[in-house]
């Protein structure tokens, strides 16, 4: 015979509808401005100090990057280097550079950021280490192993473990079977970056930042061309880094460009990492979106992707008109292309991929 240790509630009341009201209500005060292209300057020069602010990047410290090489292995027509630089005094970021084989002394190549997003052992996924078998597996879930493609093409690629994943997750539980080791911290530490006055979007934009410092500094990377990719919480990355860094030539963001009310109010399990206090009131993502503006946007939607929201790709169409706006006063409109794909939750690249070398001045 059970028990029953709590009463039976007859009518609950959630305050999501409240919270959706003040959304209508509070959203969205700096709209992008497309009266003509020195009004659109002008607001991406204030909203991009104003991200900054709220994201926590004017908090970071700077510090010497201090790079080590501390293990480089042939691969399939590239090697594969893992490096560690400092992003700040404290905070030290691993990565994989994956440099041709066949460069030249001397020779300098255009550069891919290529950023992982959730699910994916941090760099491991996009650098296609298929002699990992959890990787394996995820990389054949996910399509995401675009860095090892792009390195295989010719491209000079860096891939970095972002906060929270892969060598940087932090020491919340088991640490080192299989699911902690697919999965992040992203929430834990957003929660004490919130409370810190910084996000973690803001630690991942300041650390890419750094990593194109570092990228600069090398004398096989030519500055005037780099990209920057990634898959969902990838995307995430790329949209905002190439919103802030004009040093990000051209960009493509797969998986992650929709409306923040459908998507991430509505869907609000979603990962802690795509919360900034204050974004929503802000902006909306195809601000985001126009913020790359005149410089080449690629955005790849799965058809089928859960992520879109309950209204599917209108939710996502609504983002990338707002984009396009911008790119129309600039003079810019075929720099932005909407590719949607058959399918979910992917990298699908078939157009990306081609498109971003490219752009790149490399096929």
């Amino acid at each position: 015979m059970s028990h029953v240790r709590v009463p039976k509630i007859e009518r609950f009341f959630p305050a999501h509808d409240a919270v959706r009201t003040r959304f209508d209500r509070e959203a969205r005060k700096f709209p992008v401005e497309t009266r003509d292209r020195g009004a659109f300057e002008a607001w991406r020069t204030l909203v991009q100090k104003h991200l900054r602010s709220i994201t926590g990047i004017d908090t970071m410290l700077t510090t010497d990057p201090r790079p080590v090489v501390t293990e480089s292995v042939v691969c399939d027509g590239y090697i594969r280097s893992r490096i560690e630089i400092h992003t700040e005094p404290d905070v030290v970021m691993p990565f994989y550079a994956l440099v041709p084989e066949d460069m030249k002394s001397g020779e300098r190549r255009p550069v891919v950021i290529a950023v992982h997003g959730h699910g994916s052992g941090g760099k491991n996924l996009t650098a296609g280490r298929f002699d990992i078998p959890a990787v394996a597996e995820a990389i054949s879930k996910f399509n995401a192993d675009y860095a090892h493609r792009f390195a295989k093409a010719g491209l000079v690629v860096f891939a970095p473990d972002a906060r929270a994943f892969g060598e940087r997750r932090e020491p919340v539980g088991q640490m080192d079977d299989e699911q902690s080791f697919m999965t992040s911290t992203c929430t834990p530490l957003n929660h004490a970056a919130i409370a810190l006055g910084q996000s973690l979007t803001g630690m991942w934009v300041w650390d890419l930042m750094r990593l194109l410092d570092y990228v600069l500094s090398r004398d096989d990377c030519d500055s005037s061309r780099i990209g920057c990719a990634g898959l969902s919480g990838g995307g995430l990355q790329t949209l905002w880094l190439a919103a802030l860094d004009d040093r990000i030539s051209s960009a493509v963001v797969s998986g992650y460009f929709y409306g923040y009310r459908d998507s991430l109010l509505d869907m609000n399990e979603m990962c802690g990492c795509n919360y900034v206090p204050g974004l929503w009131q802000a902006v909306d993502m195809g601000d985001l979106g126009a913020m790359v503006a005149p410089r080449p946007l690629f955005i790849e939607t799965g058809s089928r992707d859960p992520l879109n929201g309950a209204r599917g790709l209108p939710n996502v169409l609504e983002q990338v008109r707002i984009s396009q706006a911008a790119y129309d006063v600039c003079g810019a409109s075929s720099n932005l292309i909407h590719d949607v794909c058959e399918g979910e939750h992917e990298w699908f690249g078939v157009t990306a991929e081609p498109w971003l070398q490219g752009q790149l001045g490399w096929s």
